[in-house]
């Protein structure tokens, strides 16, 4: 018999990575029962058009991102990641299903506004709480894990969207009130079974929202973010590019099923990879694709092609989404980590609203190729800044000054 000892198993993702995980998939089921219908409830319900889209979608994720780069820095300074991340999830629970009641493109605007200040509420401090419960060796399938959970229950929900309006065609306001559910549960999961990490860093540090505790790294990695961003508008656009060329509006919620359930498989390999090939060189090759497959939804002209060019953008968030938020911990180390992420979802997050603004409008005044092409050209301008960014550059330590 052999007395070779047994290879060590691999190490487990921590709870708060499973519950986080999990609290994700619930609150985007009841997100993304929504989401693949808004554009036809706004257009074609209340009167709204493809601008009005662009304006609800764009300032209500402007205002979100201001909001995590204060919740990033206060979890920070307080200590307490775990009171923003619920009073976040809780305040998207209670007035998303306020959509049922809207009769104006202003009141959808109002609500996915307050939607987006609870995501706002939440997000710096939960990646965070990722980093502080997780081991470096591990960050990427962690990120990986979340996003992928976070990726299933938008698949999730646009099912129970399709089966609903199976049943009761066209019956919108009620799918919207039915949101409530998974919201609350979502809520509790987090209230009952989330624990603050222990810290290496201390809060009590004094508040601060400045860029100077980072390296030239860091500053240089949101430069490429903030390009890239800019001609990254709103998915719900690519639901309107589906219609344009023939997909059934009774198939959107399909359409979005897939997609979802193509990035979550996605994000669970590539958070694999990033932790053996490095984040860098996997955001590159997720970038490259993002302009190939905008190309391509600019020069579609079936519906099947739709439908392909979709698997394809799902395999730009499995090489992205793992990497992005990786890089961010590779380049600030432990310090001000609230902050960091604060930092790079707010300048993603205020990119967003011109993002969507041009995107719209080029799309109503000018077409498809104008719009899309767009968003190729900066995808490959940010691949350029990408590449100066050093992983290795010193990091300037975030201490009380």
């Amino acid at each position: 018999m052999s007395n070779d000892p047994e290879p060590p198993s691999k190490p487990r993702l921590p709870r708060n990575v499973w519950l986080l995980g999990w609290a994700s998939f619930l609150n985007d089921v009841a997100s993304e029962m929504i989401a693949p219908l808004l554009p036809s409830f706004l257009i074609d319900v209340l009167g709204g058009n493809k601008f009005h889209l662009g304006v609800i979608e764009g300032v209500a994720d402007s205002l979100s991102s201001v909001l995590k780069l204060w919740a990033g820095g206060w979890s920070d300074r307080t200590g307490n990641r775990k009171g923003l991340v619920v009073r976040g999830y809780a305040l998207a629970a209670l007035v998303r299903p306020w959509l049922a009641l809207a009769t104006r493109p202003w009141h959808v605007f109002v609500v996915r506004a307050l939607d987006r200040l609870g995501k706002g509420l939440r997000t710096a401090p939960r990646d965070a709480m990722i980093v502080d419960s997780t081991d470096s060796s591990l960050r990427g399938r962690a990120f990986g894990f979340h996003r992928a959970m976070d990726h299933l229950g938008a698949a999730v929900g646009p099912l129970l969207a399709w089966a609903f309006l199976w049943c009761w065609p066209d019956d919108l306001r009620t799918l919207f009130l039915l949101t409530l559910l998974p919201g609350l549960a979502v809520v509790a999961l987090v209230v009952v079974g989330l624990k603050e990490p222990k810290r290496q860093t201390p809060a009590g540090r004094p508040f601060s929202l400045g860029l100077r505790h980072y390296s030239r790294g860091f500053h240089v990695y949101l430069v490429s973010l903030l390009i890239f961003t800019l001609g990254n508008s709103s998915d719900l656009f690519l639901l309107v590019r589906a219609e344009d060329l023939g997909v059934d509006k009774s198939l959107l919620p399909i359409l979005w099923l897939v997609f979802h359930i193509a990035k979550s498989a996605g994000n669970i390999v590539g958070g694999r990879a990033v932790d053996r090939f490095g984040p860098k060189p996997l955001l590159f090759a997720g970038w490259l694709l993002y302009a190939v497959v905008y190309l391509g939804f600019a020069l579609a002209t079936t519906a099947w092609e739709i439908w392909a060019l979709f698997l394809l953008y799902s395999v730009f968030y499995a090489l992205s989404e793992p990497s992005e938020k990786t890089l961010v911990a590779r380049l600030v180390g432990q310090q001000r980590t609230g902050l960091a992420y604060g930092w790079f979802n707010l300048l993603m997050g205020v990119a967003a609203l011109p993002a969507s603004l041009l995107f719209g409008a080029l799309y109503e005044e000018f077409g498809v190729v104008p719009a899309f092409g767009s968003g190729s050209v900066l995808a490959l301008a940010a691949m350029v800044v990408l590449a100066a960014v050093r992983e290795d550059d010193r990091r300037l330590e975030a201490t009380s000054r």
